[in-house]
């Protein structure tokens, strides 16, 4: 599974918010659809490292699922 949980702290840690992603061009619609989980294009994971300076890794993490 693909967590953004990353991408979440390092928004905080470098002081931005959703509205000034907005305003660097980034797609709300696709904000509150990463919010959810939901799966995005690897053009949308370039974006946001462009936008944030930071890698993939500072965006996104895999994360094994529990097997039943």
């Amino acid at each position: 599974m693909i967590s953004y949980a990353p991408l979440f702290k390092t928004m905080k840690e470098k002081h931005i918010t959703s509205y000034r992603l907005e305003k660097l061009g980034f797609s709300r619609a696709t904000y509150y659809s990463i919010q959810k989980g939901n799966s995005v294009s690897t053009n949308t994971i370039n974006q946001l490292c462009k936008l944030l300076k930071c890698n993939v890794t500072d965006v996104m993490e895999y994360i094994e699922d529990e097997e039943e």
